[in-house]
């Protein structure tokens, strides 16, 4: 197998996946002896990037990468994972992160759409990560025994290449593509319903510097008004994450009983898997 470009695409709203990706990909080019400026990034978080076509041939390496959402793709993200993507036998590596709770069936789902879009799957991985709600749970994830961790996983890949084997191991990836979404617990483990739970803004904090409605994943918010919510919100926190001035946050009551429970429940350190 003779890989002539390693293509990186990610959906990262707050950083975590991209940053996974990145080492994954850096550390492979540097076992298959390609240069650096051989990985090309694909930043697939925001609404421009997903109304373009990407086609890979054989001789691409694909790292598609993706966070965990209630325990599968986000909801709003995997039609354009499905329609946007297009390979030729391409050899193809999922990647998805989870915030030390579980990454369930999100795995198994970005699998079978590259599967079913003529990707190979080579390998996969599910990696622990800062929870995208608060930073009680996965703290400082991906870690240094992380990035040891993704090193030795993207080493053996590159063995893998080097000895030319192919074999796709879609099989061995647990979860279910079909499955439902994980439906989210409040503080005493009852349903937790706050989809339609929206940021709010502090006005006598926020500078207009319009970076929530830019580095909005729906585009969502609306530049000439930052606390006009236009869209659908998927709770992906990227506008808590970039605003500077913390201005923005969520108060509803729903919404931040199930961040109690989360915090309650899933501190204890997760491990990565690897799928090889």
């Amino acid at each position: 197998m003779q890989i002539e470009r390693i293509q990186v695409i990610y959906f990262s709203p707050t950083g975590t996946t991209e940053r996974v990706a990145r080492i994954l990909s850096e550390r492979l080019a540097e076992k298959l002896n390609l240069p650096a400026n051989i990985i090309n990034f694909i930043d697939f978080t925001l609404p421009a990037a997903r109304e373009i076509q990407y086609n890979f041939t054989s001789q691409d390496l694909i790292i598609a990468a993706s966070p965990t959402y209630a325990g599968k793709l986000p909801n709003k993200i995997m039609p354009d994972w499905k329609s946007c993507l297009h390979g030729e036998n391409t050899p193809a590596i999922p990647v998805v992160t989870f915030g030390n709770r579980s990454f369930d069936n999100a795995l198994s789902e970005l699998a079978n759409i590259l599967f079913n879009n003529n990707f190979n799957i080579l390998a996969a991985a599910a990696c622990v990560s800062r929870h995208a709600f608060t930073d009680q749970i996965g703290t400082d994830r991906p870690n240094r025994d992380d990035q040891r961790e993704l090193n030795n996983f993207a080493d053996q890949i590159a063995e893998k290449i080097k000895n030319n084997n192919i074999n796709n191991i879609l099989s061995q990836i647990p979860g279910d593509p079909d499955a439902p979404y994980y439906i989210p617990k409040d503080i005493n483990h009852n349903p937790a319903k706050f989809l339609k739970a929206k940021p709010k803004t502090d006005l006598s904090k926020c500078s207009q510097c319009g970076v929530c409605a830019r580095r909005c994943p729906m585009g969502a918010i609306d530049l000439q008004d930052i606390s006009n919510i236009t869209g659908i919100c998927i709770k992906c926190q990227s506008c808590i994450r970039h605003c500077t001035r913390r201005a923005k946050y969520f108060d509803d009551p729903a919404f931040l009983s199930h961040i109690a429970m989360l915090e309650q429940n899933f501190r204890d350190p997760k491990q990565n898997q690897f799928f090889l």
